[in-house]
């Protein structure tokens, strides 16, 4: 029975290592079956006997004209079951909206999942052409990009470099992304209080990041705004850098009074 408990243990934790690197971000990297088994470190038999599975039951799907697989359904029906800990992420979905309305480009909640950050919120700007370099539920390595860099910029300087060497290996699917360029980063992102990306995860697009305050001991929620590159200027920035210190803040000051009333 213990076998057979440990078994069941590990079939779960590879299924959800698969569901996450289905719904990872990775430069070009494929999500075939291939790309997939590499990944998490699996033979390729072992990966698609899960995936099989995973489609069957709705979790995962597979596209046979892009011959890709995707996040299926039931993982997205699932993500709509409302728990206490979805309901607090409400006051900062609405923060990235009023940021996103401000400022006129897009902008995004990020929260930190283990080693990486998935993006739980995103508010379109108006302009006629929008960069979108990462959807609602997708998966980023820490580092990779503003916001994640952020949060990855918020966690004590062990924790940061474990993460980083972990994900080093990671990084090459990238074209002007290293453990060092990540390193540089983040140690900027703690003198000013804000993350900096000039194509440095994507071509052609700038990215501005900062946490928000902690649900916990550590950052958890980043907010991030991305744009093409071209016509980004000093000026931009520091507008972009005071709406969302203003709407952060604001969000806070509302936080306070709803806890300070609730005491």
């Amino acid at each position: 029975m213990k076998d057979e408990n440990q078994d069941g243990t590990q079939a779960i934790r590879r299924a959800a290592s698969i569901l996450k690197q289905i719904a990872h971000v990775s430069g070009d990297a494929p999500r075939n079956l291939r790309s997939i088994s590499e990944a998490v470190g699996l033979p390729r038999s072992t990966t698609h006997r899960i995936l099989k599975s995973l489609a069957d039951t709705g979790l995962a799907a597979y596209d046979p004209a892009l011959r890709r697989y995707e996040v299926g359904m039931l993982s997205y029906e699932l993500g709509l079951a409302v728990s206490d800990r979805v309901l607090e992420l409400s006051p900062w979905t609405a923060c990235v909206d009023r940021v996103a309305e401000r400022s006129n480009v897009t902008t995004y909640l990020m929260r930190r999942s283990g080693f990486e950050a998935v993006c739980v919120h995103k508010a379109e700007s108006r302009a006629v052409i929008r960069v979108i370099p990462v959807e609602v539920g997708q998966r980023r390595y820490l580092g990779v990009g503003a916001g994640a860099t952020a949060l990855l910029a918020g966690l004590p300087d062990e924790t940061s470099d474990r993460v980083i060497e972990t994900i080093a290996p990671e990084l090459v699917s990238f074209e002007n992304l290293d453990a060092d360029t990540v390193r540089a980063a983040v140690a900027e992102a703690r003198e000013t209080g804000f993350s900096e990306s000039r194509g440095r995860a994507y071509r052609s697009i700038y990215g501005l990041g900062t946490v928000v305050r902690s649900l916990g001991d550590e950052p958890e929620l980043a907010i991030s705004i991305a744009v093409h590159a071209e016509g980004v200027d000093a000026t931009r920035i520091e507008t972009w850098k005071t709406i969302m210190r203003e709407e952060i803040d604001e969000t806070e000051s509302r936080l306070d009074s709803v806890n300070g009333s609730a005491q």
